[in-house]
């Protein structure tokens, strides 16, 4: 099955392996990303080698679980200060990521049924449990020095593991009385990705700065948008440090998107969860951070317009993009998705 159709298909029913283009050459391509630390399991004092440490590795998914990931694909880092920490606590820590699950579609000898989503999403969430047992717990011989690690899968990776925990947020607030409406839990609308490449969202031999166009017509594909708002590119330093945080100044960028509603909400959290960025044509893959505004951002969203910022109008028949100059990052829709306006002072 192609990516095109993915993207005709309905997001919540879209399983975990498969691939949703999003315009502009982009797509979102599945993956399984696990965090990894590293404990002494032995009182040797030796220096440890991460290079070694993640051959060792590399050598233990290929050989014991039949798993050929890429260098790239591992990354570990020893931690700091190591002969001043306990033997308890973790000398190293890295990512895995696992992008290939051809091997969950493959189809035995003589079967030639097709598998629905729904078969594939639970093919891929048992070998995901699976995998996950026999991987924790694992002891690392270098040299004779052995090491244990452990192994966690990132809410950003898990969408339910997701769900739960704004469920659980809003239901505390609701228990403390701060919940915005009487007797009800509020429920997100608001997705934050942060760390993709801002030329992949500009105007192609335009600028290299996000251009906000680009960027809701790629958002749009997972669900009707509200509101949208872009911190990077050309931003002051103050603005991205007060608004962006973790964001490196014309290489990142860090979007918020407001959804019309909490299913269309739900729907692009699901889509964003467990994959990766991707453009046509470059080898590049984005591990993008993605998790849900708890701050009701757009009520105290910047409205002054920035230098280098994009300002949209869009009426029944066109779309003009002003002179970027003093442009402002803040888009909001009408509910009909007619017309979109910038925010006032």
């Amino acid at each position: 099955m192609t990516s095109t159709d993915s993207r005709r298909r309905p997001l919540r029913s879209l399983p975990p392996t498969e691939a949703i283009e999003i315009g502009y050459a982009l797509s979102l391509a599945p993956r399984l990303k696990l965090l990894l630390t590293f404990f002494r399991s032995d009182p040797a004092v030796k220096p440890i080698d991460e290079w070694q440490l993640k051959l060792s590795l590399l050598d233990f998914l290929r050989s014991t679980l039949s798993l050929t990931v890429p260098d790239e694909d591992l990354v570990l880092r020893k931690r700091p200060d190591l002969h001043k920490r306990k033997r308890d606590e973790p000398v190293a820590s890295g990512t895995l990521c696992i992008r290939d699950f051809d091997f969950i579609k493959h189809k035995r000898r003589g079967d030639d049924d097709v598998d629905t989503d729904e078969v594939l999403e639970k093919k891929f969430l048992d070998w995901r449990a699976s995998f996950l047992d026999r991987l924790s717990g694992i002891e690392l011989n270098l040299e004779g020095v052995k090491f244990g690690m452990t192994v966690e899968v990132p809410p950003s990776d898990d969408y339910e593991a997701m769900k739960r925990l704004w469920e659980d947020y809003y239901a505390s607030q609701l228990l403390d009385g701060r919940s915005y409406s009487k007797g009800v839990a509020r429920r997100p609308d608001t997705i934050i990705v942060q760390g993709v490449p801002s030329r992949w969202f500009a105007e192609p031999r335009v600028s290299s700065k996000p251009s906000m166009l680009n960027t809701h017509t790629i958002f749009s594909v997972l669900g009707k948008i509200r509101n949208l708002y872009i911190a990077g590119g050309d931003d002051t330093v103050e603005n991205a440090e007060a608004i962006a945080g973790n964001v490196v100044p014309g290489l990142q960028c860090k979007v918020w998107v407001q959804f019309e509603n909490y299913d269309e909400f739900s729907n692009a959290m699901r889509a964003l969860c467990g994959r990766s960025m991707q453009k046509q044509g470059s080898r590049l893959k984005v591990d993008y951070e993605v998790t849900w505004d708890k701050d009701i951002f757009f009520r105290n969203a910047p409205q002054k317009p920035t230098r280098g910022q994009e300002r949209i109008q869009e009426s029944s028949k066109n779309v003009r993009t002003e002179a970027p100059s003093y442009e402002s990052k803040v888009l909001q829709s009408d509910h009909d998705g007619a017309r979109m306006r910038r925010f006032r002072d």
